[in-house]
C-alpha cells in the first residue's frame, strides 16, 4: 500500500472513502464530523441516524452525499464528549480499514482518531494509526491517505511514517 500524509480538508479529497472520527451517537456535532456532514448534504446526517448507535471502536459506512469519495465510513472513537483510548483508536482503524476492503476501496482517506474532542495526545494516535495500518493485510486498498489538519499533525504522522 502507498501511505501519504497530506495537510488537507478531507471533504475536498476525491478517493473512494473518507473516514470520520465519530461518536457512537454518530452525531455530526462538531469538528470534522460536522464539516462533513455540511459538505455532504442531509442525506448522509439521515443514514447516519439509521445506523446508529455503534459500539466504541466500530465503524459503519454511509454514502458521501455531495462530497467527491464514493462513501464516509464513520468509526467511534468515543462516546459523545469524549474521551478516547489508545485501544479504541487502535480498534477503530482497523475496523475502518475492514470496512473500506468490504466496500473494494482501493483508495481511503483517514482522519487522525481521537485528537479533537477526544483529547488524545496528536503523536500517539498518529503512532496508533499507522501501526494499524501496517498490520492490514490489504485485498482491495492500494493507497491511504493520512489527511491531516495543521503542521503539528503533518509533523506527527510524518515522523510515525518515518519510524
Amino acid at each position: 500500500m502507498e501511505l501519504e500524509v497530506a495537510q488537507v480538508d478531507v471533504t475536498t479529497l476525491a478517493v473512494d472513502a473518507i473516514t470520520n472520527a465519530a461518536n457512537t451517537g454518530l452525531r455530526h456535532g462538531g469538528g470534522v464530523a460536522a464539516a462533513i456532514a455540511r459538505a455532504a448534504g442531509p442525506a448522509l446526517v439521515e443514514e447516519s441516524r439509521r445506523k446508529a448507535p455503534i459500539g466504541l471502536g466500530e465503524a459503519v459506512a454511509t454514502t458521501a452525499g455531495a462530497l467527491p469519495a464514493r462513501y464516509v465510513i464513520h468509526a467511534a472513537t468515543m462516546e459523545l464528549g469524549g474521551p478516547t483510548s489508545a485501544e479504541i483508536i487502535a480498534a477503530a482503524t482497523a475496523s475502518t480499514l475492514a470496512i473500506a476492503e468490504d466496500l473494494r476501496c482501493a483508495s481511503l482517506a483517514l482522519v487522525a482518531f481521537g485528537t479533537g474532542v477526544g483529547g488524545f495526545p496528536l503523536g500517539e494516535a498518529a503512532r496508533l494509526m499507522v501501526t494499524a495500518v501496517r498490520a492490514h493485510r490489504p485485498t482491495a486498498l492500494r493507497r491511504i491517505v493520512f489527511a491531516v489538519h495543521g503542521a503539528p499533525a503533518e509533523q506527527a504522522f510524518d515522523a510515525a511514517l518515518r519510524s
